[in-house]
């Protein structure tokens, strides 16, 4: 089993690479997150953007599976699946799409008090995308959710109702505006009844089975390591495991059995919601590489906040991830500026420091820039790595040397081919 996952806040252009080399793979399986995901993929010169569904769903004859790590809402679910199959009807998501009988269950009321604590005060604001996939998560914990399996026994109705109407009759005590109780059980049933189309099946067993049988596996993570619940810069994270040991929990496949763990980072930073980010810009420069960028939300559309290359943070994710092969986007997006920057370390009352902001609650460190010559040379129909410009593979090697791994991929532009294979 190889794994892709994301090596800074998110947003790197993980559904990209994904979909580049699900083709070597018989199987693209998903182990964490929910809809608050959002993996965008451009074919035909169309954008669309996979939220729970796993990026190997182009690929005809390989199978996708939803993980037991990751929570599902029926609803988003339904609504994702239409929107594809309307983008290309040639995809056949029942085909080879199987999800997890363990995976468990976003319910309406859980993105309602999602809602709730975003807006009232007497909660942190955290800045999430109020999809209930905290609220999901929470009860898995507390062994109070329902998974993908309970929907065909015969109780799992009553079971439903007795969740709603008590989560509800909560909200409308807190004083919360609330949609009809009776559409949102309508919708969310409706919703169940379409899933029913789609295998369910004990994931762990058939991924086992099919490493076994000598097929390829691709693990696919969503969100990022640095919003990791447990290794992020907490409490400003998402609510599952984000990291390469979260796809051995997640899937049920012993670490003995990974292979190559690629790690995909920007060639600078971006970030959304609240939280640290020592080398966040906010001057013009700042401007012109989100709208050179496109650094919006693929699933929100808010506008990302973005800031030069932290280093730090990153050696820190290429360690915890044991990260064996770096795939870097976006330095196409910097084409053009006469220098870029790289934060190498932090200054701290009077000391550098070298470990990741955030991590201890610290959030006055000063980033130290170094100042690289930028390149200034269209490279976006550049086929190999001979025939980029000079400064870009001095940058490159820079990386090399300081995360003591290789670039192995280089992204040169948004589309699904524009990327270089480099070694």
């Amino acid at each position: 089993m190889d794994i892709v996952l994301g090596l800074q806040w998110g947003d790197e252009g993980k559904g990209k690479f994904i979909d580049l080399i699900s083709q070597n793979y018989d199987i693209v399986a998903r182990f964490n997150g929910g809809a608050n995901a959002g993996h965008s993929i451009e074919r035909n010169e169309k954008r669309i953007t996979l939220k729970s569904l796993p990026s190997g769903i182009f690929m005809e004859g390989v199978e996708n599976i939803i993980g037991a790590g990751m929570v599902l809402d029926p609803v988003n679910f339904k609504q994702e699946v239409l929107k594809l199959q309307s983008f290309d009807a040639t995809i056949q998501v029942e085909k080879y799409l199987a999800i997890s009988k363990k995976t468990h269950l976003v319910l309406p009321t859980h993105s309602l008090l999602d809602v709730f604590m975003e807006e009232n005060p007497s909660y942190h604001t955290i800045g999430t995308t109020k999809n209930g996939i905290g609220q999901a998560y929470a009860n898995k914990v507390l062994r109070q959710n329902v998974r993908v399996g309970d929907i065909m026994k015969p109780d799992f109705k009553e079971m439903i109702n007795h969740i709603l109407e008590r989560d509800y009759k909560q909200l409308i005590e807190y004083g919360q505006k609330l949609p009809p109780l009776k559409n949102l059980k309508n919708d969310f049933f409706d919703a169940v009844e379409f899933l029913k189309r789609f295998r369910m099946i004990e994931a762990e067993v058939f991924l086992n089975n099919s490493i076994k049988d000598g097929k390829n596996i691709l693990a696919e993570g969503a969100q990022a390591t640095l919003l990791d619940i447990d290794h992020g810069t907490y409490p400003y994270v998402t609510s599952s495991t984000t990291i390469a040991s979260g796809a051995c929990s997640g899937l049920g496949i012993s670490p003995k059995k990974v292979g190559e763990i690629y790690g995909v980072t920007k060639a600078y930073c971006t970030r959304v919601g609240n939280g640290v980010f020592p080398t966040e810009l906010f001057d013009e420069l700042g401007d012109e590489i989100r709208t050179k960028g496109n650094e919006f939300g693929s699933n929100t559309g808010r506008p990302r906040r973005v800031g030069w290359l932290d280093l730090p943070a990153l050696k820190y994710a290429v360690m915890i991830n044991g990260v064996t092969q770096l795939v870097l986007t976006k330095a196409d997006v910097l084409n053009g500026f006469e220098s870029i920057a790289v934060c190498t370390h932090y200054q701290m009352e009077n000391h550098p420091s070298k470990v990741i902001s955030g991590l201890a609650g610290n959030e006055g460190e000063i980033p130290v820039l170094q100042w690289i010559k930028g390149w200034n040379t269209d490279f976006t129909k550049c086929k190999d790595a001979s025939s980029l410009p000079t400064e870009l593979t001095q940058f490159l090697e820079f990386l090399e040397k300081e995360l003591e791994i290789p670039v192995s991929y280089l992204s040169t532009g948004p589309g699904r081919e524009e990327i270089i294979r480099m070694n």
